[in-house]
């Protein structure tokens, strides 16, 4: 494959050449990356990466969003989902109304449910092992994507046992991926103020760690847009690309924007789409050692999703059916979106759309 040669910037055009002879781009690049202004230079080499790996596809799902709880013991400053059991808009969902959301979304066509939730107090692995037999009852293959490293560790803490032994119950219960939330920004003293409660980086690692070497696969994510710096983002990338070298468990980067609407964290100022642009882009050419790129269009805006897809972004998530967490933060897109809606963000981007899941087993549907 062939790399194009107008790229004139001269630190980029030394990034490029790293690239293209598969030498890993450091730290420092890095950081000049995400600061550049270059972003169509910036852009030609992600897109090179990105082509090289998935060619024109670019992947969706067909999914709904499972949050059984926003009663949390931690209320993380950056969280607007999150409530006090007291509070009018607590909920918590019954094993029985779960399978009938379940069974309605079923009947709409979804092939992964993605489930995460609040710390509830009062909630014993009991019933989460029974929530997952539940939805694989109702459909076997269904791809469950569940729990972040943060459920993960209070589940071992909440019932006393070990996170590999929390791991093996959900594993036999129906568990199939993990999702990267909780992982926010891993640079301590941004993490205490954004979320101090929350486990530290470290720990988040340390989850991910023990889930890879038990044969999970996993998404890993980053929050970027309220108090962190360059440098962290950076830092943040370093760690995971550390730990892919180590496990190859990540299967997903999915770097999310920040909404600041009814939370504690007061932004420096709104993220651009330069900002987007740098920050995708450079993932895509710093962790070479994940496969793919995810921008949440639910996130980001069906419009930058489009643009993305040409700076290294090869997956827009899903349709998303009853997502709350983001929407309790102000998100303007709609809470769900088609399956046609999502096919015509990529193909009017010049892209082939493949239905996929968290596993990236591709779904081959009717017809097709």
């Amino acid at each position: 494959m062939k790399f194009p040669n107008n790229i004139t910037d001269k630190r980029l055009k030394i990034i490029a050449q790293k690239v293209y002879s598969n030498t890993l781009v450091d730290f420092d690049d890095a950081v000049y990356m995400l600061n550049t202004n270059d972003i169509l230079e910036l852009g030609t080499i992600a897109d090179f990466i990105r082509t090289r790996l998935h060619k024109n596809k670019t992947f969706y799902g067909v999914n709904m969003n499972l949050n059984y709880t926003n009663i949390c013991e931690l209320r993380c400053p950056l969280c607007a989902f999150s409530c006090d059991k007291e509070d009018k808009k607590a909920y918590l969902f019954s094993i029985e109304e779960i399978k009938k959301k379940v069974r309605e979304a079923v009947d709409f066509g979804i092939d992964e449910i993605h489930i995460v939730g609040g710390l509830h107090p009062e909630l014993k692995l009991e019933y989460f092992e029974e929530m997952l037999k539940t939805i694989k009852e109702i459909k076997p293959d269904i791809n469950i994507v569940a729990f972040t490293a943060v459920e993960y560790y209070y589940f071992a803490q909440k019932n006393s046992i070990s996170i590999e032994d929390v791991f093996k119950r959900l594993i036999k219960a129906g568990l199939d991926t993990l999702p990267g939330g909780g992982a926010e920004i891993f640079a301590p003293d941004v993490r205490k103020i954004i979320a101090p409660k929350k486990i530290s980086g470290e720990q988040w690692l340390e989850v991910m760690y023990l889930a890879h070497n038990m044969g999970l696969k996993t998404n890993a994510t980053m929050l970027y847009n309220h108090k962190e710096s360059i440098e962290d983002i950076a830092d943040h990338m370093q760690k995971l690309r550390n730990l892919q070298d180590k496990t190859n468990g990540f299967k997903t980067f999915v770097p999310l924007q920040f909404h600041s609407e009814n939370t504690q964290i007061t932004t420096r100022r709104s993220t651009t789409g330069f900002d987007d642009i740098r920050i995708y882009a450079t993932a895509r050419i710093f962790l070479s050692n994940i496969p793919h790129i995810k921008a949440l269009w639910m996130y980001v805006g069906d419009k930058m999703a489009q643009v993305l897809q040409k700076f290294g972004v090869d997956d827009i998530g899903a349709t998303y059916h009853n997502e709350k967490v983001v929407h309790a933060a102000g998100a303007k897109t709609p809470d769900y979106g088609t399956e046609q809606f999502l096919k015509r963000l990529i193909t009017t981007a010049g892209f082939v759309p493949e239905r996929t899941t968290a596993s990236y087993n591709q779904t081959k549907r009717p017809g097709r």
